[in-house]
């Protein structure tokens, strides 16, 4: 995946079974897909009975706010919808389970179609889902810009260069920067499957637009969304691995292992 340019997703309709959907291609670039809840909420109220299973209905009706509701629904019913139609299955016959956390090795770890190769990501904040899907394990995070308060206090979280780099930065625009880094990290974490177990701070992905220098198995690039956001996805480079070990007691961290 070249990541010196901004990725764009392919923006979900009502209109999806109008045509083939994008899927990964042969240069390891992903498919990327935005979904705006308000524009996809009859979609996902008329299908999520016949194509969300019973856990994901569950989870649908414990979000007391409707628009978080919504958001829900919309991301993961158009998430089968898009692996339904990749894998040639009905979106409710998708095998979703979840691989085992690299923590604990309990079963509630990064999400998987069992049985393929296909991976996916899920993430979305206020009314926007983004979805991923790659032919390699696979990270997107999309978050809003927090207020500047927020950014300040956040910060300390991330790598000390990324730190120093947001404080060069004239108020006004730290919060953007932050966010463009922290979204990098959350993709590249969901990537590895350790989520923030794996410390926010251990891995260097710069503030700045542009090119990112990811860890080394990793491409990582920014996702063009709406003012206001920010995106990124995170995608394992073919002939390059990366392994667990323990960080500290009670935490573990990904190295690439030695050769």
């Amino acid at each position: 995946m070249t990541t010196s340019a901004t990725l764009r997703p392919v923006e979900l309709g009502d209109g999806i079974g109008d045509g083939p959907p994008a899927v990964p291609g042969e240069d390891g670039r992903p498919a990327l897909w935005l979904v705006r809840a308000d524009r996809f909420r009859a979609v996902a109220a008329r299908s999520a009975a016949s194509v969300l299973d019973a856990d994901e209905q569950k989870r649908a009706a414990m979000f007391r706010r409707a628009g978080d509701r919504d958001a829900y629904l919309a991301g993961h019913v158009g998430l089968r919808m898009l692996l339904g139609a990749c894998l040639g299955l009905p979106p409710a016959d998708v095998p979703l389970e979840r691989q085992p956390c690299v923590s604990c090795r309990q079963p509630h770890g990064r999400p998987v179609v069992r049985g393929n190769p296909l991976h996916f990501s899920l993430s979305h904040t206020g009314g926007l889902c983004l979805l991923a899907f790659a032919a390699a394990p696979v990270g997107v995070d999309i978050e809003a810009v927090p207020a500047p308060a927020v950014a300040e206090e956040v910060k300390a979280a991330l790598h000390p260069r990324e730190v120093a780099e947001l404080d060069a930065l004239g108020a006004a625009d730290r919060p953007a920067a932050f966010t463009r880094t922290w979204v990098r990290k959350e993709a590249y974490l969901k990537g590895l499957g350790t989520g923030l177990e794996r410390s926010p701070s251990l891995d260097y992905l710069g503030t700045a637009p542009g090119a990112v220098t990811g860890p080394p198995g990793w491409a990582i690039g920014d996702v063009a969304v709406d003012d206001g956001y920010a995106a990124a996805v995170a995608v394992a480079v073919e002939g390059e691995s990366v392994r667990v070990v323990p960080e500290r007691p009670g935490r573990r961290r990904t190295e690439r292992p030695a050769p």
